[in-house]
């Protein structure tokens, strides 16, 4: 039965939940689409542009953008076509190999990015609303709901503390073996800089 079909809907919590987060994913895909707009891009070049500002030079490259997004390599590299064109961001070469290239932002292209990383302000007013307690249910149920997507293969990479080779649990607490620490549920990283991938 479809979460749409608004007679079933009624009834059942699970259904309410998955047409909330629709909702939700629509008001991103708007944000998004007025922030591409004003900078004549596309949304996908936005996030391509947001992504170069906040991760390393290894995750710079067109295959790794291709899992990010979950797009072909074909795609991303029309993107990175474009943001060249406007000189937007500069390719860097492989000594050893021709074909491979790092991509980084130009001055021109930081600007653009650091402001339109800003693009969600609008989702995050209302969680600042949110009590300590609801915020840490809320995270902790779409860690979850994250972990399950990214373990059925809807959504392929993902720098969260489940997938890192650090990462164990231990009597039932969340541990951290490149801290040397426990973590607490709200402690756990969606996007960790040190992730470092769990091999299966």
């Amino acid at each position: 039965m479809s979460s749409f079909n608004l007679k079933k809907q009624e009834n059942n919590i699970d259904y309410k939940i998955v047409v909330a987060l629709e909702r939700i994913s629509e008001a991103f895909k708007v944000l998004l689409w007025k922030e591409s707009k004003e900078n004549s891009l596309s949304p996908i070049q936005i996030q391509i542009l947001i992504f170069l500002l906040f991760h390393s030079e290894e995750k710079c490259k067109v295959s790794y953008l291709a899992n990010e997004f979950n797009l072909t390599k074909a795609t991303i590299s029309d993107s990175i076509r474009v943001l060249h064109k406007k000189e937007l961001i500069t390719k860097i070469y492989s000594e050893t190999d021709s074909r491979s290239y790092t991509i980084q932002l130009s001055s021109k292209g930081r600007k653009i990015a650091e402001k339109s990383a800003y693009f969600t302000s609008s989702i995050e007013k209302p969680i600042q609303q949110f009590s300590k307690e609801q915020k840490e249910i809320v995270f902790s149920s779409l860690v979850q709901m994250i972990k399950s997507l990214n373990t059925s293969g809807v959504i392929t990479l993902q720098r969260m503390c489940f997938t890192c080779t650090n990462y164990k649990l231990q009597n039932n607490q969340h541990f951290c073996s490149l801290l040397q620490s426990n973590l607490h549920d709200s402690e756990l990283r969606i996007d960790c800089q040190d992730h470092v991938l769990k091999v299966s």
